[in-house]
């Protein structure tokens, strides 16, 4: 239950927000999401989005999963909430419905890098919930943190899983890693085998 930097982990709850908002028929996996200055500007993992660069809500959500990508998390957050600082404020609540009471969230990236940051934190506990949730009720999140080596771009661009469990664990489904300096090395990991 202590609260700690989670770096990219953070993003087990941007996806949950993304799979509920697909689930929930507000967007679609084809629908075209348009990179804004605050998007590209990102730091830390990224595709590099530009300025006004479009791509469809899937190949947004394979990069977060498989690239960690923070250009690609500030774009879908400003996609469902009209701003970052509002997608926040929905994470926030959703960490509260779930009953995650070590967690607050100052952003959907889990970069470290303003003061305000410092505030940034979850505990082992609470990134559980948050994992069990995003696997138990959104099973299509799996075909993204699945992959190993992917691309976008049309081939252009290629995408590495962070998570090298993926590809040596037997039965691994993912699900996320991080790393900032503050942080330190971060994961929720999950598999299944033989039903469990």
């Amino acid at each position: 239950h202590e609260p700690l930097a989670p770096a990219s982990v953070t993003k087990v709850m941007t996806m949950l927000l993304i799979m509920e908002a697909i689930d929930d028929g507000r967007i679609g996996w084809e629908d075209p999401v348009t990179a804004s200055e605050e998007a590209a500007a990102k730091g830390g993992s990224q595709i590099y989005l530009k300025v006004g660069e479009t791509m469809t809500v899937s190949d947004m959500v394979k990069s977060i999963a498989v690239s960690s990508a923070n250009d690609c998390a500030c774009a879908m957050a400003e996609h469902l909430a009209g701003s970052e600082s509002a997608f926040v404020d929905m994470m926030n609540l959703r960490a509260q419905e779930l009953g995650m009471a070590d967690t607050h969230f100052v952003n959907c990236t889990g970069l470290d890098d303003d003061p305000e940051a410092a505030n940034h934190k979850t505990s082992a506990h609470d990134i559980a919930i948050m994992s069990r949730e995003l696997l138990g009720k959104h099973p299509d999140i799996k075909k993204y943190t699945t992959i190993w080596m992917d691309t976008v771009r049309d081939g252009a661009f290629g995408l590495s899983n962070t998570n090298k469990l993926i590809r040596f664990y037997s039965g691994a489904t993912g699900l996320k890693t991080g790393f900032t300096s503050g942080a330190g090395y971060c994961l929720s990991a999950s598999a299944q085998r033989e039903g469990m």
